[in-house]
């Protein structure tokens, strides 16, 4: 009696050729969702550090204004926004832009990293899309290995756009080869950041809540380090302990060097491998750290969208806080030691610190707008969180009960507006404090609290202008970075790029003043404020009209 045999399948024993499966077609998948984000991130950063390029060059006439340009800049301040300057001794141009912009360059590209990270590992995962891939003939590590392998052509191409842009502006190749590749390095660094802090939480929020905090504590350690490298006294080694500091570190222009790349390269290596690992040790769309159990019995204030958006945003309110009152307490201890760099202050480091020859009134208003810009980038995420919320299929079910569009959207503006100014005034106490026992003036609490609470409606009306982006029309969403990063250049280097005052008028935060340095306009408060108020209920207006959608 003949037997009938069954060829069956039989399955790889190589760990390369199961964990890997599909990584390919998840890789072209991602290209097609992120169709618009890829060129938005790779061209915008390309074209921030063009405008940089041009508005130095149209601003530099002479030898004489490279020097006025290096006064800021090689002070204790201007390490805190820049670097350590190398080469500022014999300043040229590429110099000056590679140690003075190149750190907003790391910061975008870090954030461009954890992003695209976080969006296609742990948002597929809790929006249950990974589920369903997962259940076809796909790999373990699949996704993320896609994930990586995607934010690092990203951070390549933004290398080389960036190194062939500054080398046909006339840089030397080799500079700019190394000052690009220092960029993508950073993209790497927190990507590999990013495959960590998505195996912990089982929700993207808290996930890029945490990369960002990582991206955030490198800026911090690379500021202080910067700064006492400068003085000349300190923990400078603190630079070395950020993958920001690593890409500065390379001297492009100066000194060329490769090596610290290296430890970027390395960081990024072992960092996704720990990456690798944790996602092997837990479940699908499950965290390694485990939600604490709730309450069985619900308190009777949570009814309602007020308290529900409160309780979503809790944890990242609590997270921004302690971040800004450490931040601001490193930043205030140094206020001494920064106006004693400040001694003999030539006329454009006076112009940056708002063109008085009160130093510590101008530093301090400076640290105040820069506070505000942080809380700002708060409000913003805040704002995507909403996206978040909706196409993780979370919103319909509530909108399902008696909850109207109108009460949902805007009890969650409501607890992003109350977080502004109480975050302000948490930096505000931090900074007064450090400032207080560094100079022995207690006065300076009040001044620091009211000069960065002041900028509240500022802030409001960035949050309101991201509000109605996400209700008129949420893909165009990321433009509100653009919005924030034009804000930023004003208030910092409008001074020393001499932009017309008509042009740095349209930023918000250019309006209030930086108290203690100047007067709180109280017309601008209030104006800022109605104005604020009025987008938020055009937002309002324009999520009642549109269909949910549940695709990001």
């Amino acid at each position: 009696m003949a037997t009938m045999t069954v060829d069956r399948p039989t399955r790889s024993t190589s760990s390369s050729g199961t964990v890997l499966t599909g990584t390919g077609t998840l890789l072209r998948l991602m290209l097609r969702r992120d169709r618009i984000r890829f060129p938005a991130w790779t061209l915008g950063l390309t074209l921030m550090m063009t405008y940089y390029s041009t508005a130095i060059g149209g601003v530099v006439q002479s030898p004489e204004d490279l020097q006025g340009l290096s006064a800021f800049s090689g002070s204790p301040a201007g390490a805190v926004f820049g670097g350590p300057g190398f080469g500022f001794d014999e300043l040229t141009i590429e110099r000056f832009l590679a140690g003075q912009y190149g750190l907003y360059m790391f910061v975008g590209a870090g954030l461009m990293g954890l992003l695209t990270v976080v969006r296609h590992t742990r948002a597929e995962e809790r929006s249950g899309r990974a589920e369903l891939v997962r259940a076809n003939v796909v790999g373990r590590h699949a996704q993320l290995t896609a994930a990586l392998t995607l934010t690092t052509a990203m951070g390549v191409l933004v290398a080389l756009l960036v190194g062939v842009l500054m080398a046909a502006s006339g840089y030397g190749v080799g500079g700019s080869l190394l000052f690009g590749a220092a960029i993508g390095a950073a993209a790497l660094a927190f990507a590999a950041v990013a495959a960590v802090t998505a195996q912990l939480s089982e929700y993207p929020r808290a996930a890029g809540g945490i990369a960002g905090a990582v991206l955030g504590a490198a800026f911090l350690l690379r500021g202080l380090g910067d700064m006492a490298a400068v003085q000349g006294s300190g923990p400078s080694w603190l630079s070395w302990l950020s993958p920001i500091g690593w890409s500065q570190q390379t001297a492009s222009y100066v000194h060329d060097r490769w090596w610290p790349l290296v430890v970027s390269l390395a960081f990024a290596a072992a960092t996704a491998a720990v990456g690798y690992t944790l996602s092997a040790r837990r479940d699908l769309d499950a965290g390694l750290i485990p939600p604490r159990p709730g309450s069985p019995r619900a308190a009777g204030w949570l009814a309602g969208p007020l308290a529900l958006a409160f309780r979503l945003q809790r944890a990242s309110l609590i997270g921004w806080s302690a971040a800004l009152l450490v931040s601001g307490l490193a930043y205030g201890s140094f206020t001494q030691p920064i106006l004693d760099g400040f001694e003999n202050a030539p006329e454009d480091l006076v112009a940056v610190m708002g063109g008085s020859q009160d130093m510590l009134a101008g530093f301090l208003g400076l640290m105040g707008l820069t506070m505000a810009f942080t809380v700002a980038i708060f409000a913003i995420l805040a704002v995507h969180a909403l996206r978040g919320e909706e196409t993780g299929g979370r919103t319909e079910p509530v909108l399902a009960t008696a909850v109207s569009r109108s009460a949902w959207i805007g009890s969650h503006l409501a607890v992003a507006a109350v977080g502004v100014p109480w975050l302000l005034l948490i930096a505000g106490a931090g900074m007064g404090i450090g400032a207080a026992v560094s100079t022995g003036d207690a006065g300076l609490v009040g001044d620091l609290i009211i000069g960065h609470v002041a900028h509240t409606p500022a802030v409001w009306l960035v949050l309101t202008a991201a509000a109605i982006l996400y209700a008129a029309a949420p893909r165009l969403m990321p433009a509100i970075w653009a919005v924030l990063g034009y804000a930023l250049i004003v208030g910092f280097f409008a001074p020393i790029l001499d932009i017309p005052v008509g042009v740095v008028r349209l930023s918000p935060f250019e309006h209030i003043g930086e108290y203690p340095l100047d007067e709180v306009s109280i017309a601008a408060v209030l104006i800022l404020s109605v104005f604020a108020a009025a987008v938020a209920q055009a937002a309002v207006a324009a999520f009642r009209r549109r269909d949910l959608t549940s695709t990001a």
